[in-house]
This record gives structure tokens, sequence and C-alpha cells, in this order.
């Protein structure tokens, strides 16, 4: 009854618990039987713990579970892979579970590549990770399957500290590059989200030349790198951002693809929030604002959008002093999709003025609109009106 699994398996794993030194006569048998296979890994670390001689029995038995005919013994390997690996002693790198044809056993495998690392003694583990892992990890950056890439891109940028500024310029960062540029979101995200381990090994110099390069590359095509560049700012810093990358976002602003207009709109309030509302007032803001005299509508548009989100986070003195004379202004546009994207925009803002501007500038304003010639101009006015109750 024990070798069926079961409840007979949980006596059994009692069992192995209670008689160490008792199994060590026996450990080569083949116990792994179905049911108690899997069940079975957790439980070599506690076992391992107490002798050297239960060690070296140990070792050959767990190389041939990472062979077994059943992945999901094979995944239990992989999975407590690092454990394994502090109780048993660096004899266990011998199983062989990086070229697993099943995808879960490398993506488990994937997770603990770092930790494997980290745990092989200083004489040896740069030799280890340049002869054995690093192979494993290019082939494992090229795998078809997403769940794999994800996981290695989750943990590969913490090899850097333990590879140094050399070996990491030279055999990591193409990695990673290649990575940012994979066409699963999950796998750039993991990349950029770990920027710094990188930036803290190599310095932002070195690792912008590279970095750069690969996103005027990738933006046009791959909308998810405009929509990580506030992750992106937040991992290499502000004046990395002003230097590098802020002209770059202005310049999003006004792209002739609605998508790519829209992201950079929402990223303006991230970045705000990242910088704070001082950086927007003396770095951003000017920037958008002019663009509210650009003869092209979708620009006079696009500012109006900017002011919405802005608003948000630049607080009532920036919004009043330097925003709202922007869309009063713009109330004038002879073109009517400005004309009503004002009145949205006065509606947006409006619970962030006083009430004096709102009677003073606001409503008139609004007012005035309510008898243009458009319908819509003439609707989204009195929405607003209703809305800030100044009617």
């Amino acid at each position: 009854w024990i070798l069926l699994g079961g409840e007979g398996s949980v006596y059994f794993l009692a069992l192995l618990l209670l008689c160490k030194e008792k199994l060590k006569a026996f450990f080569f048998l083949p116990f792994f039987f179905l049911g108690v296979k899997s069940e079975i890994i957790p439980m070599f670390s506690n076992l391992a713990s107490d002798s050297e001689d239960l060690e070296a029995l140990m070792v050959p038995t767990l190389c041939q579970a990472a062979k077994d005919d059943s992945w999901h013994v094979r995944y239990m390997v992989a999975d407590k892979f690092t454990e394994l690996q502090k109780a048993v002693g660096p004899e266990v790198t011998k199983a062989d579970l990086v070229p697993d044809c099943e995808a879960e056993v490398r993506a488990a495998t994937s997770h603990k590549v770092k930790e494997f690392c980290e745990n092989l003694s200083a004489d040896c583990r740069e030799n280890v990770i340049m002869t054995q892992i690093l192979p494993c990890i290019k082939e494992l950056v090229l795998y078809a399957h997403q769940h794999v890439k994800s996981a290695l891109a989750s943990v590969i940028m913490g090899l850097c500290p333990i590879l140094g500024k050399d070996n990491t310029i030279e055999h990591l960062l193409p990695l990673f590059l290649a990575q940012l540029k994979d066409e699963c979101p999950e796998v750039q995200l993991n990349i950029i989200s770990n920027l710094d381990c990188v930036s803290g090994v190599i310095g932002i110099q070195q690792l912008s030349q590279s970095l750069l390069a690969t996103i005027m590359e990738l933006w046009r095509v791959q909308l998810a790198i405009v929509e990580y560049m506030p992750l992106l700012a937040g991992q290499l810093g502000m004046e990395f951002f002003d230097e590098k990358l802020n002209s770059l976002c202005v310049a999003w602003l006004v792209d002739h693809v609605y998508a790519i207009r829209e992201a950079a709109t929402n990223n303006l309030k991230k970045l705000v929030e990242k910088f704070g509302k001082e950086w927007a007032h003396a770095t951003i803001l000017r920037k958008v604002l002019a663009m509210s005299g650009d003869p092209n509508y979708l620009h006079c548009v696009t500012t109006l959008f900017c002011i919405n989100m802005l608003s948000e986070v630049c607080g009532q003195d920036i919004t009043t002093k330097h925003m709202l004379p922007t869309v009063l202004r713009m109330a004038g546009d002879p073109v009517a999709n400005v004309s009503f994207n004002v009145a949205k925009s006065l509606q947006k803002i409006g619970p962030i003025l006083d009430n004096s501007n709102l009677q003073s500038e606001v409503k008139p304003v609004l007012e005035k609109l309510t008898q243009d010639q458009d319908v819509d101009v003439k609707y989204f006015a009195q929405e607003a009106l209703t809305f800030l109750s100044l009617t």
C-alpha cells in the first residue's frame, strides 16, 4: 500500500524522517515509485544534513530522479534544487535539468538560477557559471515558451554582482538586450524592473550606450516599451532621464500614431508621481503647454489630454497659474474638436480650482461655448457647467 501513494505515502514519508540512520543501508533502493516520487524530493534536505555517508548515497539517486520518466518528478527536483544543493553539496550539479523537454521543468530551474549561483563555492563559482550555467542560460533566452523566458528574466539580472563588470558587459548585457527585444511583455517588464542590478555593476553610462539604442529600435514596433518608460525612468533616475529620455518622451506626444500619443500622455502622470511636481514645473510643463499653439489640431488636443493628467498630480497652484490660462486661451480655437475638448478639460480640472477662479474665469468661457454652432461643443460645455454647479 505504500507504493500506491495516497495516505500510505504520508506514513512512508514520516518513516523516512524517523529512521534516517536505518536508511543508510537501504538508500540505494529505487524507492521512487508512483505516488511517492515527487513527494519524497522535499525530504532530501532533511535526510542529507546528518551524514556524509548518506550524502554519498543520495547524489546518484538525485541525479537519477532528475532524469526520471515522469516530468512531475523532474519538476520537484528543479523546484527544490537550491535546497538540495545546500544539503547535498556541489555534486548535485550533475543533475541536468535545464535542457529538459518539459517547459514547466525548465521554468522551475530558471527561477533557481541566481540562488544556485550564489550558493556555489567562491573558489569555483565563476568557472562553473561561465562554463556550465551560462551556455544553458543562452539556450533558455532563445526558448520558445514564454513562461520559461519570463522566469529567467526575473532572476538573470541578479547574476551581474556575482560575475562582475567585465563578464556582465561581455556576456550578460547581450542577453539582457535580447530579452528586452522579446515579444512577450512580461519578459520585457522583468528585465526593465531589475535594471538597477546592472547599472550598479557596470555604471549608468555603460548601460545607456546599449540600452538607448535598443529603446530607439523597439519603441516604434513595441508599444510596451513606451508604456514601460516610467518604470525605466524610476530605475535609471531623474538625472539620466532628463539627459537621455526626456526629449524622446515629449516627441512621443506628437507621434502620428494615436496609441503612442495616448501612452505618452499617460506616462506624464506616472513620471510626475516619481519625480515630483517641482520637476514637472521645471522640466516638462513648458514643453507640453507650448504644443497648444501648434497648427496641427491633434497636437492641441494632446495638450489638453496632458493637462487633464498633470492637473491630478501637480496640485492647485501649478494648475491655476500655468495650465488654466492655456486651456482658457484654447477655447477660441476654430476647430470644434479642440473646443469641445476644452470644455471637457475645464470639467476635469474644475474641482481642483478654487471657487473664485471658477466663477470669474471658467464660467464665462463655458457659457460662451454653449452658444457655439457645433452641437458637440454646446453639449460638452453644458455638461461642464452642470457638473461644476455653475448654472
